[in-house]
């Protein structure tokens, strides 16, 4: 075939990227075109997206593909983060500038909506995840906070339905992230109404569903303009970064059986889990706080969300605001040369999710629990990876248990695989091999649902087979495994 040009537009939680993903039919080559920041604005008391700044990057980067290769761009599609949202009014008007997810309007609202409802009643409607920022807990955070915005609202968009309504003018809502709400049914695959009803929020303002590869049609007229890109398809990808991340899993496929591998998608999140065709709905699952999030190709991804690099990310960051200007590299050699297995952190506990002080955080927990304090940069960086891995093992047994098998090789994805300190450390703790990359995985995942959509390739199987054939990858094999089962054994007492 003729080479085709996909472009992602991938929106992550620190920064954003325009990805020409170029395809031949047998090898997809990706091509960065533009990277920006991004982060959360401070306004007041509350955190923020800077939308329209978004935006702006947005048609920027669609400008830069259109200089570098003119009509030939076929499609765009968007990916961001879960959970967050924005609210239309009367005449598609903007209400407000959406919030981040970190912002501490939802402390508390999780525990009062157990109260009023019920923990296990909320898990038997959405098989989600428990986590406080949930779509859910900041609708009611909004509702309980007597907001106007919501009373005013007539169209509910997660972040990636904003831009894909901004490109477009079309108004959908998309499987992958919609699923990410705690207020969407995977087994109904709909709105979970009744749920909504019982906490008298409004659901009148949810859309129908689509699903990835669905495509929306072309560019409005203005940003076609704009953009001088009249010609492109607008198509859904994976919206979830996570589901497009997965989507780019370089595993092989073997007809009639169980899959026999395990991913993490590796960033300031790690989310880690196993593909399967119909949600879990368990005690079990239940137990556990893991989630049934949409996948494509009408996949669920079962899996549990678990702190990632933002532990090292937020460590740097306050060094640097105190005059160190730490590189990664040098971090890592840091880490490199400090003393394995000494201390532990439970990277998931309340205190490290927005921290003003990260390194204040993790000393304060490890002189709470009564263990070595890190006294230096590289002890420091050294504890949180290590805490990551042993994380990551904790997940990876109860994947097995809800599974019911035997997980051979667990498949790393992400901006997170140039981390190789933490990708040896994930195969050491858990005891099995790990595979690592693609690293633009999300990109990769979303200009790939673009090709199935358009028929270059014919099914998700086949995509993962271009990906293999395409991109290299890092393996390593589980090392020192005696001293990580006998520090776990102190890793999982910080758990109780």
């Amino acid at each position: 075939m003729a080479e085709r040009v996909y472009i992602a537009i991938d929106l992550g939680a620190s920064s954003g990227r325009h990805v020409a993903g170029k395809f031949d039919g047998r090898r997809i080559i990706l091509e960065e075109l533009y990277r920006f920041d991004n982060g959360p604005v401070p306004v007041g008391e509350s955190l923020h997206w800077d939308l329209l700044g978004l935006w702006t990057h947005v048609l920027h980067g669609l400008r830069v593909a259109r200089q570098k290769f003119g009509q030939g761009v076929a499609s765009i599609g968007v990916d961001t983060w879960g959970v967050d949202f924005g609210l239309l009014g009367r005449g598609d008007v903007l209400l407000g500038n959406p919030y981040h997810y970190r912002d501490p309007r939802t402390n508390g609202v999780m525990e009062r909506a157990w109260d009023m409802v019920g923990r296990e009643k909320i898990f038997r409607h959405t098989g989600l995840q428990f986590m406080q920022f949930n779509t859910l807990y900041q609708l009611l955070a909004m509702k309980w906070g007597q907001s106007p915005l919501l009373e005013m609202a007539e169209t509910f968009l997660m972040i990636p339905d904003l831009f894909h309504w901004l490109l477009t003018g079309v108004k959908t809502n998309e499987f992958t992230n919609a699923t990410t709400t705690q207020f969407f049914n995977p087994i109904r695959h709909d709105w979970a109404k009744e749920l909504l009803e019982a906490f008298q929020l409004p659901t009148e303002i949810f859309l129908p569903i689509s699903e990835p590869g669905t495509k929306l049609g072309r560019l409005r007229p203005g940003v076609a303009k704009e953009t001088g890109l009249a010609d492109a398809e607008v198509i859904l990808p994976g919206t979830h970064d996570t589901a497009s991340a997965v989507m780019a899993v370089p595993a092989a496929s073997k007809p009639g059986q169980q899959p026999d591998w395990c991913y993490i998608s590796l960033g300031t999140w790690a989310l880690m889990g196993v593909e399967v065709p119909q949600p879990v709905v368990t005690d079990e699952v239940l137990e556990f706080n893991f989630t049934n999030e949409g996948g494509v190709g009408g996949t669920i991804r079962l899996l549990k969300n678990i702190t990632g690099l933002w532990l090292v990310q937020e460590c740097r960051r306050v060094w640097n605001l105190a005059g160190k200007n730490w590189g990664w590299d040098e971090l890592k050699n840091l880490s490199a040369a400090a003393k394995p297995l000494v201390s532990f952190i439970d990277p998931d506990a309340p205190e490290f999710l927005a921290p003003q002080d990260m390194p204040q955080a993790i000393r304060d927990f490890c002189r709470r629990t009564g263990q070595p304090v890190p006294e230096d940069e590289g002890a420091m960086v050294r504890c949180a990876i290590e805490s990551i891995a042993m994380k990551f093992r904790f997940v990876f047994n109860r994947c097995e248990k809800l599974v019911g098998r035997t997980i051979d090789v667990i498949h790393i994805v992400g901006g997170g695989t140039q981390n190789e300190q933490l990708c040896q450390a994930a195969a050491d703790a858990c005891g099995r091999p790990v595979i690592a990359g693609p690293v633009e995985a999300t990109s990769l995942g979303n200009v790939m649902m673009q090709a199935v959509a358009w028929g270059d390739v014919g099914t998700i199987a086949e995509a993962r087979e271009v990906i293999r054939f395409s991109f290299p990858m890092n393996f390593y094999e589980p090392k020192n495994t005696a001293a990580w089962d006998q520090a776990y054994e102190r890793f999982l007492r910080l758990l109780t």
